[in-house]
């Protein structure tokens, strides 16, 4: 069952064999509120025919596998509203807008729009996003480009929404395995057979290699998130291991031994009924069904495929082969969540979408939610007019609440205890500076800096093992026959305190006040956490 933090309306679209080929239903099967289970019937026109095939006649970038027709055949209707305006602009956002409205039309009709909006004013009087699921039963629809719908011109497409979360999903699943709170992330990349067959074998792994290299780096800085307006953002430790055309038993060796809980793999790839063959090495290819079984075994959460044909399913002559497309086997089986591509895409539309998604996985943000803002970014980069941010498809297996990493959590901490004492001479100038990052400086503001993750504190430093008040820096009178000449200290109250580095290792502090010398490196509360350093009367600048 979802849980019932997760606002959920899921619905199901179906054909109604036994009133003809091109009658459908339309019926709420999760709803956040009881009366939200409502039904709609309704008929596939023949214009939403039309508009479909003129759609994969301009988007289809390496031509979609021919979708019978489910509407009576018929002679082509005109359709004049495409036709270019000096005023309207092109023909290509003109259809995508179109057919977009007309799929939004067809979907949320009489009912079903009550239940909508029903479900998104529970969600809006929350303060939480609604998830929308859409189920598609019928083979022959998968194919479309549903992440386009929007209600009216001028209007958000569905899958561009923060407030409303679309992706796909299936009933017709295992159950979900147990998913263990994940705090890092961890991806396997694995690149697959080069789809260039004029290159030698050599040349192609050589740049294969390189490209997994690119890959790589681009997802480990992704999670390097520095601070902003004075707040540390929360770093997520991000750890990846790359595959270059294993076999099979390299890769399922290599899962099983990794504890992964993304898979990113970037290769041909090509529909078959057993969901596909994703083609890891020359004349080597693994089925779905074949993957999903290692893929539910190791626990891994998001399954990301940069190939063509991976959300599409297969064909038997001129009818779609039902849940035969990689992405719904995998779901089938028990993978929380899936995103593959309706369509090829470019590799630097692909390269740009998965270092976007990489960073908001690496904020703790909900799958549905980091796909939705990296498709933002497609949209930006590449216009809304062409096909890029359409082509990633997202599905989520019915019981998963979208979560990837366990959300921080504000922890208790102790209060507290007495304040330094009154400052009665000048104070030298002290700072915190940001060891990865040396233009990041704090200055000591008064003799005393607060540390913590709450926002009240004077440094913020937004990762989940800080405590909301973990500790002081704070200057003390020192007498001259004191055993120490240090004027500043750190009082930790954290819950699981304080690294200093000591030579070559690193010190815990734990509910304890320790001297402060210039140099000192610290870390709050992990040694995940970045490091500080702590410095005195040096020249640097307290405005940056």
């Amino acid at each position: 069952m979802v849980a019932p933090e997760n606002l959920c309306l899921s619905l199901a679209i179906d054909q109604l064999k036994a009133s003809g080929t091109n009658h459908y239903a339309v019926w709420v099967i999760n709803a956040p509120y009881p009366g939200g289970y409502v039904h709609h019937d309704c008929i596939w026109s023949h214009e939403l025919n039309q508009l479909w095939q003129a759609w994969q006649e301009m988007f289809a970038l390496r031509g979609l596998p021919p979708v019978p027709s489910v509407a009576a055949a018929t002679s082509p209707l005109p359709l004049p509203s495409l036709e270019v305006e000096q005023t309207g602009g092109s023909k290509t956002s003109r259809l995508m807008q179109h057919l977009g409205i007309s799929l939004w039309q067809w979907l949320f009709d009489g009912a079903i729009q009550s239940s909508l909006n029903q479900s998104a004013g529970i969600a809006m009087g929350q303060s939480k996003p609604l998830r929308l699921r859409l189920e598609i039963r019928d083979p022959n629809l998968v194919g479309l480009p549903w992440e386009i719908m929007q209600p009216q011109a001028g209007k958000q497409a569905i899958s561009l929404s923060e407030q409303l979360l679309f992706s796909r999903t299936t009933s017709d699943v295992d159950p979900l395995p147990s998913q263990l709170a994940n705090q890092f992330l961890r991806i396997l990349l694995v690149l697959g057979e080069d789809t260039d067959s004029g290159v030698k074998a050599e040349t192609s792994r050589l740049k294969l290699e390189k490209e997994a290299d690119i890959l790589a780096q681009v997802m480990r800085t992704s999670s390097q998130m520095l601070d902003v307006d004075s707040v540390v953002t929360a770093r997520t430790p991000c750890h990846v291991d790359t595959l270059v055309q294993p076999t099979p038993a390299e890769l399922i060796a290599c899962l099983e031994r990794g504890d992964y809980n993304v898979m990113f793999y970037a290769g041909h790839g090509k529909p078959a009924p057993n969901g596909g063959l994703l083609l890891l090495c020359p004349d080597v290819a693994m089925s779905g069904t074949e993957l999903a079984q290692v893929l539910t075994r190791c626990r891994v959460t998001l399954a990301v495929f940069n190939a063509c044909w991976s959300a599409q399913p297969d064909q038997d002559g001129q009818q779609a082969i039902p849940r035969s497309s990689l992405a719904e086997v995998l779901i089938h089986h028990g993978v929380p969540a899936v995103l593959g591509m309706r369509d090829s895409i470019a590799d630097h539309e692909a390269l740009s979408f998965i270092q976007k998604l990489s960073q908001k996985l690496a904020e703790r943000l909900s799958i549905d939610q980091a796909v939705a803002i990296a498709r933002q970014h497609l949209l930006t980069l590449y216009k809304f007019n062409q096909p890029a941010w359409t082509l990633p498809v997202l599905y989520m297996h019915p019981e998963f609440n979208g979560e990837l990493l366990k959300p921080l959590e504000e922890g208790k901490t102790e209060l507290p205890r007495n304040s330094p004492t009154q400052v009665r001479r000048k104070l030298p100038t002290a700072y915190l500076r940001l060891l990865e990052s040396q233009d990041k400086v704090w200055p000591i503001q008064g003799g005393m800096m607060r540390v913590g993750r709450k926002l009240e504190n004077d440094l913020v430093i937004q990762e989940q093992w800080v405590s909301q008040k973990h500790a002081e820096i704070f200057y003390r009178d020192v007498q001259a026959d004191s055993e120490t000449n240090s004027c500043y200290f750190l009082r930790d109250f954290s819950r699981y305190g304080t690294l200093m580095l000591n030579g070559d290792d690193w010190q815990k502090i734990h509910h304890q006040e320790i001297p402060l010398r210039s140099g000192t490196r610290l870390k709050f509360g992990s040694s995940q956490g970045q490091t500080l350093e702590f410095l005195v009367d040096v020249p640097v600048n307290p405005d940056a």
